[in-house]
């Protein structure tokens, strides 16, 4: 067993089985640069590793992640101002289009098996973390939302909702921003397995085992064959069509107020 840590992820290998643990429990796994730059780089580690068969995705802390850090500096949102009025909504852009959709369709086409190991909140951009991997497993106290139309945009930056949820589900869920417990996860098919919240840990390593005990080619070619499945049925044109229409909600909410975020953010949390 080997490990290797940064200060927001931990990257352990357990035999065959590299697992990767999202490390800002305080707060609520809340997603920075740091954080995301670093969760690549341990998905290019464990992609490389030939002896790495199967990825686990995790948390530490009594939730998987909260979506993306809203905490912004008054100094932050003063650079972000500078920013628009020299390249208009093109700096945001190229941001969110790396470090959101980018990273996620890449950790989405890495070719081994992913598993995705959820418990309590998973919340909006925590949503680009989960839906990415192959399986998700979830505790009996997972729950799931993305609230962010209060932000005057459309979803996340990484549009699955449509193929997570069907359609009409998906649009009341943005709509309203309501959660959804893991049960309804499991019964719209988004998440694979629930499982006790004690058990979470030991039945993802198990079911990764399983996995693993496989042909590695045999794999990649299962996961290639659905992943290539969906974007024939338009997945991949419809994410980059979504996400320019996601950025267009951060160009109306710039022209409203100088920063692309309206929203109420303490009924965001509530949600």
């Amino acid at each position: 067993m080997t490990n290797a840590s940064s200060e927001t992820i931990l990257y352990e290998i357990r035999g065959a089985i590299a697992i990767i643990s999202l490390n800002r429990p305080a707060q609520a796994n809340a997603q920075n640069l740091e954080l995301l730059k670093a969760l690549d780089q341990a998905w290019d580690r464990a992609a490389e590793d030939g002896a790495v068969k199967v990825i686990v995705l995790r948390a530490n802390g009594k939730h998987f992640s909260s979506g993306h850090d809203m905490v912004v500096s008054e100094e932050q949102q003063k650079q972000w101002q500078s920013d628009v009025k020299r390249s208009g909504i093109e700096t945001l852009y190229h941001l969110e289009r790396v470090h959101y959709l980018g990273f996620a369709r890449k950790w989405r086409d890495i070719p081994k098996p992913s598993i995705a190991s959820v418990q309590g909140a998973c919340i909006a951009a925590g949503l680009m973390l989960c839906w990415p991997c192959d399986l998700i497993l979830a505790a009996d106290n997972a729950r799931f939302s993305d609230p962010v139309v209060l932000m005057g945009i459309g979803g996340v930056e990484y549009h699955g909702h449509t193929w997570e949820f069907g359609a009409r589900k998906a649009k009341e869920l943005l709509f309203t921003g309501q959660t959804i417990d893991a049960e309804e996860a499991h019964r719209l098919g988004m998440v694979n397995r629930v499982v006790p919240i004690d058990e979470l840990d030991s039945l993802t390593l198990e079911l990764a085992e399983h996995i693993a005990s496989r042909p590695s080619f045999g794999l990649l070619m299962a996961k290639r064959a659905v992943n290539k499945t969906l974007d024939i049925m338009g997945q991949y044109a419809a994410m980059q069509a979504v996400f320019d229409s996601h950025s267009l909600g951060h160009g109306n909410a710039t022209a409203q107020t100088g920063w692309p975020v309206i929203a109420n953010l303490d009924e965001m949390k509530k949600s």
